[in-house]
Order: C-alpha cells, then structure tokens, then sequence
C-alpha cells in the first residue's frame, strides 16, 4: 500500500505550521510516480516574510531532477553577493553539491562507480553554487513541521491538487 500523505495548498501550510528557521532559501522537488508528473518550489524568506517565491512542473521527469530544479531556480533568483542559508530536504542534492561535485569536476565530470545522473543539472547547479560563496547550502528534515520546508513542499505538489 503506498504512502498516503496529505497535500497542503501553501495557505493551509502558513495556517498550519509555525516551526523551524524563520530566514532562509528552502527548496523542494516533488514527483508522483516517480518517474512520472513532478513539480519544484522554492521560496526565500526573511524574519517569516516572504521576498520571492517560484514554482514550476514537468509532465515527465524524476523526483531528484525536480530537487536539483528546485535549487537551481533558487540560486539564479538571488545576488551573488546574497549571505543567507539554503535548505534542502534531499540528502543527496546537498551531498552533490557540498561533498562530491567538486572531485567529480577534477575527474573531468566523472564518477569512479559510473556516470553521473542528471549532469547537466549538477553541473549548472555546481556552478550556481559557487557563484554564490556566501550562501551556505544545508539539509532540513522533510515533513517535521517546519513552515517554510512544509510551504515548498505544498508549491512542488501544487500540481498534483488539479
């Protein structure tokens, strides 16, 4: 049986959930199937105000394409000289981008266990990434209440709502 969890319009999520980081860039990609109908969100905030907010969907794609989507919308819509956190709720973006990029990028864009999947996605964020020296790339848990994850988790889901 698949996992049944509700999906919150943004308004119900700020009606809702009142937890976690009031600053900040937080980001989400969502997809269901997975591969299938996916969607990306992010929203920038600061002292619980939102500064911008974006979403956007694909009618054919893969949850971890709509994650590193997410973040690379986020990083283009801010200054290079911004100074603010960036969460993500996918282990596995940030790892790419904090851990692993870099040593891929030296081998010529290579891993030793194979290729890399969705490169040109990691490699536009990478270098989104760098631009931004001041931005600090963290992990946030899913779907622990905290009001601005839960918010780009409902602007990633959007599409699933009709």
């Amino acid at each position: 049986m698949a996992n049944y969890r509700e999906i919150l319009t943004p308004e119900e999520v700020l009606e809702r959930h009142f937890g976690g980081p009031k600053t900040g860039v937080f980001t989400d990609g969502s997809c269901d199937p997975n591969p299938g109908r996916g969607g990306w969100g992010f929203v920038w905030v600061r002292d619980d105000e939102i500064v911008q907010a974006s979403k956007g969907f694909e009618p054919q794609t893969t949850n971890n394409r709509m994650e590193l989507q997410a973040l690379i919308e986020a990083y283009k819509v801010l200054p290079e000289d911004a100074d603010v956190e960036i969460y993500s709720d996918s282990q596995l973006c940030v790892n790419t981008v904090t851990q692993w990029a870099a040593g891929w990028e030296k081998r010529g864009w290579k891993r030793k266990s194979g290729p890399i999947k969705n490169l040109e996605l990691v490699q536009e964020l990478y270098a989104l990434a760098n631009r931004h020296p001041s931005c600090k790339l963290e992990w946030i848990k899913a779907h622990d209440g905290s009001r601005w994850n839960e918010y780009v988790d409902a602007l990633a889901s959007a599409y699933m709502l009709g």
